[in-house]
């Protein structure tokens, strides 16, 4: 059987230039099969590409096809048109809410609980509308991100550098093995905001014009903790400009140097061990999945030759891993064990895509 539309194009064809829907007379014309003919009216004036005269079925005009392209779209257009009206019409009613729901709080109140993610989406994106000069944040964890909560943070992020916003982010190092991580930094970059990554994070926050801040309830939950007090905020803001002076401006894993990215991690783990967190405080400070930190910390304690943390601890401290004087190279401080990951530690360095712990409270900002 011939494909329907080589067959529509044939008999749209034909009818043009004879005017006539006759049956016989366009499968004698166009060598098709009288049911395929048939088949092919049906569907070309379905489609108001064909119009058949009333009073002569037999005669037939080919209508032009931005004409009928108008005649199907029009009543799909005053669907949307109608629409737009009741969607307009739900916020103009419930925008009268607002006030009353705003009234709960006095503007001078220091600390707000939301307690759900849409009102935490809801505060956010107002107090970026009214963002007029700068927004900091701290976004812990560094892979899985959601593409989708990605684009929605780029559209915001994107209206506020057009009203010349600075923006800085903050991420751990393991957002250089995230595909999607990579590609939002590259597409704000363009825009104008700016990156670095460290391998621990003090934990979420957002900070507009150093005036309102946002961090994570405690709870488990979703919810966020808007903080508006002044001396608060400032102190926040603080916290991350020093992380942000000691961080890396952000780069793929590859550009920075597989065997300096192991190197990092096996010291940074080494010092938390040290200082007695277990392995999910470890995950969690160094944004990776516990199941990658656990592989992690095995891999340190053979080096070491540690049969438990204490151990590993004392050996740690033995080779001057612990306190390392600032003068010295890391190249002399480091043991040849931990100074260079293996062959197969670099791989899995580069072939991990770690996943973020979730983290409860304010969503991404970007």
């Amino acid at each position: 059987m011939s494909d329907s539309n080589d067959v529509d194009l044939d008999v749209y064809g034909w009818v043009l230039e004879h005017r006539t829907a006759d049956v016989d007379a366009l499968a004698a014309g166009t060598g098709l099969d009288v049911d395929e003919v048939r088949r092919s009216v049906a569907r070309l004036r379905a489609s108001h590409l064909l119009h058949v005269s009333p009073e002569e079925p037999s005669v037939a005009f080919a209508v032009a096809p931005d004409t009928a392209a108008e005649q199907l779209v029009a009543p799909l257009e005053a669907q949307i048109r109608e629409q737009e009206r009741t969607i307009s019409g739900i916020r103009e009613d419930l925008g009268r809410f607002l006030p009353h729901y705003l009234r709960r709080r006095s503007a001078g109140d220091a600390l707000e609980v939301l307690a759900n993610l849409e009102e935490v989406r809801g505060a956010i994106h107002r107090a970026s509308l009214a963002c007029t000069t700068e927004m900091l944040s701290s976004q812990p964890g560094g892979g899985s991100r959601i593409p989708e909560a990605m684009q929605e943070a780029l559209g915001r992020d994107e209206a506020m550098l057009k009203r010349g916003i600075a923006i800085r982010t903050l991420y751990h190092h393991t957002a250089r093995f995230n595909g999607p991580s990579q590609a939002y930094v590259a597409a704000a970059s363009v825009l104008g905001a700016r990156y670095r990554t460290a391998h621990e994070l003090f934990g979420r926050l957002i900070a507009f014009d150093r005036e309102i801040a946002f961090i994570p309830l405690n709870d488990g939950s979703h919810g966020a903790v808007v903080i508006r007090e002044p001396s608060t905020v400032a102190y926040l803001c603080d916290i991350f400009e020093q992380t942000w002076d000691l961080a890396s401006p952000f780069s793929a894993a590859v550009g920075q140097g597989l065997e300096e990215v192991a190197r990092e991690i096996h010291e940074t783990i080494i010092r938390l061990l040290a200082a007695g967190l277990k392995d999910e405080a470890i995950a969690r400070r160094l944004g990776m999945s516990l199941r990658t930190a656990r592989r992690h910390i095995a891999d340190i304690m053979q080096e070491l030759g540690a049969g438990s943390r204490f151990q590993a601890g004392v050996a740690a401290a033995a080779r001057g891993l612990l306190e390392p004087d600032p003068s010295v190279p890391s190249a002399v401080r480091m043991p040849p064990a931990v100074e260079a990951p293996s062959a197969a530690e670099v791989v899995r360095v580069e072939a991990v895509a770690v996943e973020a712990l979730p983290v409860a409270g304010v969503p991404a900002a970007g």
